[in-house]
């Protein structure tokens, strides 16, 4: 029957019917097809009895080079890929055919599982509640996520535990440094509120990068007075060995495909400003925590108490405020007022902010700035700080080093451009400091932007004196308020009244 094996006693059969009948007719009373009575005819053994093996039936196109030339290749470079040896081989052998590529893989593959070298094995841990919480970071840029109008550059701190499975991710400006770790570690130890027993992070090399031993050691000094602060033991995987940290590796992966498909279903990478991104980025968190509560809310009960309060989670250094009206800190460019000048500040270095002190009084908080990426110096500016001086200097606007800064909104830097390409540079400066300087005394920016934006559309030049009026009057046209001054005696009637 088709599709059914010849067996043992069907030939046993068809060679006795062959005897006195024909192949057809032997082969159609032992069960199966004629042209099988012919075969079966020709063979000497039985179908269960072991088959010779079958020979090749092309000449083999490697037989002169795989042992003199492949094998001494693989020797000599474990890491080769095979089709970098096709591709040798076929420079060496011209008339080597296209096809010969899968059977050579194949011959490879087979020669390293026999002679390759030992591979490294994974060891599949355990683990028990409460034991592990792991932190790495991962590169977002690719996501091409726009903050308020500008591409944002930034990673994600990722914590996680491992046996449950909890996460939390945190926004990063910066690269990998100590302050985004103590930061982001902190805030997901006290969102879940526990820590665990064993803290594990990878070398931290970008954070240690161009640093000297010294400093290093304080870095190293600072993780471990981290760590103890939550009882926490610090442990460290080896450097470029991924899979020893491998419980947040793979979540990195699955992270980034969460943002992306909500980044789809969202219809646009455009954010109005950081907060909204970070909230972003927590709902997403949320929701991959939620398919995990159970095991979340168990492990809890096994997590170390915290302690009374957190710990310091940024850098602290000393600033000297120069002539220039400000200071340079981590090649940024930040200005304060200009009172502060010749003054030594404290400054707190945060991953997203800088808090300045004059001895133990706060003064303010700045933005933290970053170096450009070709590695230029970055700046941070506010045109309140320098305006005063400014006025009585115009023409120094013109080749400012930090001029492009200076502008609080994209109305005033293509104003000073339109007024440069229309009048002389000295008035064109003259005219854009005391724009500058109306903005700042009137507390009128954003509608003078607005009235900025709308002379360019309209390809006409800033009035000063039509500003000057709407945004700062002269005080002798301001209206006199005369307030006549009331008898005692009407109090003595108020007072009557409220009593009655």
């Amino acid at each position: 029957m088709p599709g059914r094996h010849i067996n043992d006693h069907q030939k046993r059969l068809f060679m006795r019917y062959r005897q006195t009948d024909g192949v057809a007719l032997a082969a159609a009373r032992a069960g199966f097809s004629t042209a099988a009575g012919y075969r079966l005819e020709q063979e000497r053994h039985l179908p269960s009895s072991p088959k010779p093996p079958r020979g090749r039936r092309r000449p083999d196109p490697l037989a002169t080079i795989f042992d003199a030339e492949v094998v001494p290749l693989l020797e000599a470079a474990p890491g080769l890929r095979a089709v970098a040896i096709f591709e040798e081989m076929c420079r060496r052998h011209p008339d080597l055919a296209p096809g010969v590529r899968r059977t050579l893989e194949r011959r490879i593959r087979t020669w390293r599982a026999l002679h390759g070298p030992e591979q490294e094995v994974i060891f599949r841990q355990t683990h028990e509640p409460g034991a592990m919480g792991l932190s790495d970071f991962t590169d977002m840029n690719e996501l091409g996520i726009i903050v308020a109008g500008a591409p944002l550059n930034h990673r994600l701190y990722h914590f996680r535990l491992v046996w449950s499975g909890f996460e939390h991710a945190h926004v990063i400006l910066g690269g990998e440094s100590y302050v985004a770790l103590a930061e982001g570690l902190q805030n997901a130890l006290w969102l879940l509120g526990g820590a665990p027993r064993e803290h594990r992070s990878d070398s931290l090399s970008a954070a240690f990068r161009n640093l000297t031993a010294e400093n290093v050691a304080d870095l190293t000094r600072r993780y471990d007075a981290l760590c103890a602060h939550y009882g926490m033991t610090p442990s460290r995987n080896n450097r470029g060995v991924a899979h020893e940290n491998g419980a947040i590796e793979s979540p990195h992966g699955h992270l980034k495909r969460a943002v992306r498909d909500a980044l789809l279903l969202r219809g646009s990478t455009v954010f109005v400003d950081l907060e909204a991104y970070r909230r972003f980025i927590a709902e997403i968190v949320g929701r991959q925590n939620r398919h995990h509560a159970e095991r979340i809310d168990a492990e809890r009960a096994a997590l170390q108490k915290l302690p009374d309060q957190r710990t310091a989670d940024y850098e602290e250094t000393v600033v000297t405020v120069t002539s220039s009206g400000g200071f340079t800190l981590r090649k940024v460019f930040y200005t304060v007022p200009s009172r502060l000048i010749g003054q030594r500040l404290r400054a707190r270095l945060y991953d997203n902010r800088l808090e300045l002190f004059l001895a133990a009084t706060p003064l303010m908080t700045l933005p933290r700035g970053r170096p450009q990426p070709d590695g230029r110096h970055g700046h941070v500016v506010d045109y309140r700080h320098v305006i005063h001086s400014l006025r009585r200097k115009p023409m120094a606007l013109l080749n400012l080093v930090y001029r492009h800064q200076l502008f609080p909104r994209d109305a005033y830097r293509r104003t000073f451009e339109h007024l440069l390409e229309q009048t002389p540079p000295r008035d064109a400066c003259r005219i854009m400091v005391e724009l500058l300087a109306i903005a700042h005394e009137r507390a009128c920016e954003a509608e003078l932007a607005s009235v900025l934006a709308a002379d360019i559309k309209a390809g006409r030049q800033p009035d000063l004196k039509a500003i000057r009026q709407r945004f700062a009057p002269d005080p002798a046209s301001l209206p006199a308020l005369t307030i006549p001054t009331m008898p005692l005696a009407s109090y003595d009637i108020l007072l009557q009244g409220a009593a009655a």
